[in-house]
């Protein structure tokens, strides 16, 4: 993290998650009223360092600065600062090579228009130091490589601030025992009944300002899908999901399964954890929806040899083993694939006909399909 602060941080706010740090952010009243603007990088507005901040040369040099150098002048900077204003200066909480680099970069590059303004998170000051130090480990933990279920509780907290900063914008008091409610989606959905009794219908928190304020690179449609995720599963399973690692298309997927069938989507979540291979919870989730005549051990049996048949093709291919180098499909498709194929054998064997021109060209493919993976014409 780069931030005004010579002295690290705290170890217990080291070892915080992006969730409660959020929660605390939206315990105090300026920073729940930061916004995101466009600062210029040179002139009245612009931000500045203070004395305490990183000394020239302390990885602030051009050389060490060329790479982000370079990121800016072709797509800008994505990272916004974090900007404290106090009268009429904005001075600068976290971003200081960043705010270095675009400098260079106006100075060099006049003519290039990522140099010539910074986004910006600006928060009114003067704030305490704990407040500081809350904001620079929130933008610090947003670039991590976040589980999904932590991600979701923290967008949550952070459209809850949102929302209430905008309340207030409007003359409509959040009362403060809402906001300290420590469960995130219940503080979103009593915000939001807060909302409506209040007649306060057009007042929103948009999500990309809930995204920009908290510094991930996210678009709006997967947060969304994220707290939907989140908001859908047990606490439990959700976290149990974040420790092994579990992407936010196989959460999907599970949700989907467990909408029709709960008992089989815990099963399988249970079989492939005492196995210590959560790895194969899609592809077994997969297995389940595409015939649900499977148990669900037989569903993460069918998962584990579709994995052990990919390795044994990888293992072929890095051998040498095969005639030809190739490279190997991509197995998401694959699987999709399977899964598809698996589904419709099902519906042909209950009787089911296959009708029009979507039934030729799958026969067409078919035919095809068996050339390229090498069983050659069927008889």
């Amino acid at each position: 993290m780069t931030t005004t602060a010579l002295d690290p941080l705290p170890v217990e706010a080291a070892t915080d998650s992006l969730a409660s740090a959020i929660e605390r952010m939206a315990a105090s009243e300026r920073l729940r009223k930061r916004h995101f603007t466009m600062l210029a990088v040179e002139g009245p507005s612009a931000p500045v360092t203070q004395v305490q901040g990183r000394a020239p040369g302390d990885s602030t040099s051009p050389a060490d600065l060329e790479g982000l150098i370079s990121s800016i002048a072709v797509v800008g900077l994505l990272q916004p600062l974090l900007v404290e204003q106090i009268d009429d200066r904005h001075i600068l909480v976290a971003g200081e090579r960043r705010l270095r680099a675009l400098r260079w970069g106006h100075v060099h590059q006049p003519d290039n228009p990522h140099f010539q303004t910074a986004p910006a998170v600006v928060c009114p000051g003067p704030l305490t130091e704990d407040e500081r130090r809350c904001w620079q480990l929130v933008e610090n933990l947003a670039r991590e490589d976040l589980g999904v279920g932590e991600l979701g509780a923290a967008l949550l907290f952070e459209r809850a601030a949102v929302l209430a900063g905008a309340l207030q914008a409007h003359g409509v008091d959040v009362p403060a025992e809402l906001m300290a409610i420590e469960d995130p989606i219940t503080r979103w959905m009593l915000l939001d009944k807060h909302r409506v009794a209040a007649g306060a219908h057009m007042v929103g928190a948009p999500w990309d300002e809930v995204l920009k304020r908290i510094g991930v690179q996210l678009n709006a449609e997967k947060a969304k899908q994220i707290v939907r995720a989140f908001k859908s599963l047990p606490t439990e399973v959700s976290t149990d999901m974040d420790a092994e690692g579990v992407a936010l298309a196989t959460r999907l997927e599970y949700l989907k399964l467990e909408k029709g069938r709960q008992s089989a989507a815990s099963e399988i979540w249970a079989a492939v954890r005492d196995r210590g291979t959560p790895k194969l919870l899609g592809g077994a989730v997969r297995a389940a929806m595409a015939d649900p005549s499977l148990s669900p051990e037989d569903a993460v049996e069918i998962a584990q040899q579709l994995h052990d048949s990919a390795n044994a093709s990888r293992s072929a291919a890095l051998r040498g083993d095969t005639d030809t180098a190739v490279e190997e499909a991509d197995p998401e498709i694959v699987g999709s694939a399977v899964t598809a194929v698996t589904r419709l054998l099902a519906e042909l064997r209950a009787g089911k006909k296959l009708a029009g021109y979507a039934g030729g060209t799958l026969m067409l493919h078919t035919r095809e399909l068996l050339t390229l993976a090498g069983g050659g014409e069927p008889s």
